[in-house]
């Protein structure tokens, strides 16, 4: 198969595929005389999982080092198990993380609704973001309070 029927094969770019190649993910292929690339129908599988790992957010240089496994005959189950674990946390982590903004996020909007914009000094910018009297830090919130 030529580079454009994989490419077409697997729903990548052609372009993709030779990025894949340069970064090792990919055996470099034969060369017909005319130098057009020349596959055999083992890349189509080997596509799938790239693209099934990036999915999954693996990232290529995890991808490669599972694939780097399997070509020294390696199993690399427990290894992806343990990077899809990792993953999982990341996900999870990255969730919560959100969630708290989303919360912070909402706590501005009402606020927001609730001020005046007359009352916002330049020196404040926007007061929806730096309230006037911040409890949290109260030396801002009396510098805020003595400003000119």
């Amino acid at each position: 198969m030529r580079i454009g029927e994989v490419a077409s094969a697997v729903g990548l770019s052609t372009q993709t595929i030779r990025f894949y190649e340069r970064s090792g993910l990919l055996p470099r292929p034969r060369r017909d005389p005319n130098d057009y690339r020349t596959y055999d129908a083992a890349i189509l599988s080997r596509l799938q999982f790239i693209r099934s790992g990036q999915g999954a957010g693996l990232t290529l240089l995890e991808i490669a080092a599972i694939l780097e496994l399997r070509s020294e005959g390696v199993k690399p189950c427990t290894h992806v198990r343990e990077l899809l674990s990792t993953k999982l946390i990341e996900v999870r982590t990255r969730q919560e993380e959100l969630a708290a903004l989303e919360r912070e996020l909402e706590g501005l909007i009402s606020r927001g609704q609730q001020l005046d914009p007359a009352h916002c000094m330049d020196a404040e910018i926007c007061h929806i973001i730096v309230p006037t009297h911040d409890a949290a830090n109260p030396e801002l919130a009396d510098a805020l309070v003595a400003r000119p």
